[in-house]
């Protein structure tokens, strides 16, 4: 929709009418704080006047709307709303989120670069704008077993794609820090060019060398001092609320008029029972200025902050010259859009409904071998035991040790205890790999709960205290190409097929928001307490997070960074 330059220039003036205005409405100027009354005039999906009264081929009433710059989400997998970018488009976007920031790591840990060249042709054919950050760890670490491997040459291929703004998140830092060949090869390649960051926890000296590589920004920051030492070295902070990282709360507080230059938001993980119950971008706005933020610093946060983070220099505010992403407000305080404009077109069902989509990949990818419930048996002779503690509302754990006696040769579950066992199997068709464990969090009474959304190799992950239902949800999710489970007494109470991948639904969102409801329910019924207990599931497995995580190779001390068993 970009028009020559003489277009822009006339209807600017006021020459010739605008493709479309806005009339009516006010400005929220971000770079001042104040607001510009008058009319917005747009030429294809560029902004070419405000302040002035514009004639228009097409006129929208904006009448006391204030018009803020569409937001920008800095950083999320999109395979975590379990469903196809388009489907995700069709849920966000009519929230005012207009370009997403994605790293297509989950399913190119199941596919390998087929996964990230999916959604690059998705991109080119959504609504809103998706930019594509390319994977930087498949796998994460060598202590898991992904589907794929990607190397500095694979993602050296795709740097220049048009969609692609640089190296997503570098999660490996303890080989950043270490010097390990392969992770300097890809920050080799994409030196001076943007690089997400990815180290929780990570303090003084050795934050100063993870820096020092290039890489210019955190999303894992969970308190306000963490995020204020990072700021200090120069990283751009992104503040975080998915489905269970939930670091909102402790960074609100940081976040100020002087800070909101380098301060972002993003949901990284958020499914669409959340989405469709509170919201997403548009809900983190809400929530902050009703906590008493200063609603001039979290619309930077939302939108212009974003835009220089990432460098998208075309948009982050309703001036000429722009991208016409707008979002049209009753009430700042309140950020429930009446009307989203996304590249000058207007967000409604003929927008979604005029996309060209294409065929999902990556059907079939559950290849996990014959259970049976001596496949979950902890075999032990001693009791002290590495048992992973759930921190609710945070993917850190803590690194417990309990006693739990062998019976026969074995340790059991102990659900008065709130110890349940959790395994990992290898279900990509490679090894057969199965690692047991044991975890405290759940409060799971009876039964077993499994998944293939399994951070970030995406192997099955199940944690219950029956053996045999242990393995029926296993098994199930072979034969729904992936997805989620719920099983209790031999069987089935809910499940979600993600076929694609084992990752996403082929559904609309809307289907899949029920399902999560069947399950959550179902899941309460065994006794699960957590609020979230799939994706909280999911990061139990991803070995990059302190403190103790399993995979299918073992229980992971993240602080030692090594395999303990």
């Amino acid at each position: 929709m970009s028009r020559p330059l003489a277009e822009l220039i006339a209807q600017g003036r006021g020459a010739v009418p605008a493709d479309l205005v806005l009339t009516g409405g006010q400005v929220l100027d971000l770079v001042t704080g104040e607001t510009v009354p008058g009319d917005v005039a747009i030429c294809g999906d560029t902004i070419v006047g405000i302040g002035a009264a514009y004639e228009g081929r097409e006129v929208i009433d904006v009448s006391g709307l204030t018009l803020v710059p569409g937001f920008i989400d800095t950083h999320l997998h999109i395979e975590s709303s379990l469903v196809t970018p388009f489907e995700f488009d069709r849920c966000v976007c009519p929230r005012g989120i207009t370009t997403a920031i994605c790293d297509p790591h989950e399913i190119a840990n199941v596919i390998g670069v087929p996964g990230i060249t999916y959604f690059l042709d998705a991109a080119a054919r959504t609504v809103m704008d998706i930019r594509v950050n390319l994977s930087s760890c498949v796998p994460s670490t060598e202590m898991e077993t992904a589907g794929a491997r990607i190397g500095a040459g694979d993602l050296a291929a795709l740097m220049d794609h048009p969609r692609v703004i640089g190296l997503a998140e570098m999660m490996n830092y303890p080989g950043v820090l270490a010097g390990d060949p392969g992770v300097l090869a890809k920050l080799e390649a994409f030196r001076g060019r943007h690089v997400d960051g990815h180290a929780p926890l990570l303090s003084g000296r050795d934050l100063n060398a993870y820096v020092a590589a290039g890489i210019r920004t955190e999303h894992e920051a969970t308190s306000a001092e963490e995020a204020k030492e990072k700021l200090q070295r120069g990283m751009r902070v992104l503040i975080r609320e998915g489905s269970v990282s939930k670091d909102m709360a402790a960074l609100r507080p940081l976040l100020s008029e002087r800070t909101a230059p380098y301060m972002c938001l993003c949901t990284d993980d958020r499914n669409p029972l959340d989405i469709a119950e509170y919201g997403h971008l548009d809900h983190m706005i809400r929530w902050m200025i009703g906590q008493g933020s200063d609603p001039l610093a979290v619309y930077r946060a939302a939108s212009l902050s974003a835009a220089e983070a990432f460098g998208l220099k075309d948009r982050g505010l309703v001036a000429p010259g722009r991208r016409a992403d707008i979002v049209a407000l009753p009430d700042l305080a309140e950020c429930r859009a009446e009307l989203v404009i996304a590249g000058g077109r207007v967000v409604d069902d003929a927008a979604f409904d005029a996309r060209k989509q294409i065929a999902p990949v990556g059907r079939g990818s559950v290849r996990a071998p014959a259970l049976t419930a001596e496949s979950f048996r902890a075999a032990a002779n001693i009791a002290e035991t590495h048992v992973i503690g759930i921190l609710p509302g945070k993917i850190l754990t803590e690194h417990l040790v309990e006693v739990i006696a062998p019976q026969d040769g074995e340790k059991r579950a102990d659900p008065a205890r709130d110890l349940a066992k959790i395994a990992v199997v290898e279900r990509h068709g490679i090894n057969g790999n199965i690692a047991v464990g044991f975890v405290r969090g759940f409060g799971l009474g009876t039964g077993a709960i499994a998944s293939t959304v399994c951070h970030d190799h995406h192997n099955i992950v199940v944690v219950g205290v029956d053996d045999a239902d242990m393995t029926l949800a296993a098994a199930r999710l072979t034969e729904i190409e992936g997805g989620f489970v719920v099983v209790e007494g031999g069987a089935v109470l809910a499940e979600l097929a993600l076929p694609v991948a084992g990752l996403m639904s082929l559904e609309p969102f809307e289907a899949v928001e029920a399902r999560l409801e069947h399950l959550r329910a179902a899941a309460r019924s065994l006794g699960v307490t957590l609020e979230e207990p799939f994706l909280q599931l999911a990061f139990l497995a991803l070995p990059v997070i302190p403190a103790l995580k399993i995979t299918d190779r073992g229980l992971v001390d993240v602080e030692r960074f090594e395999l303990i068993g």
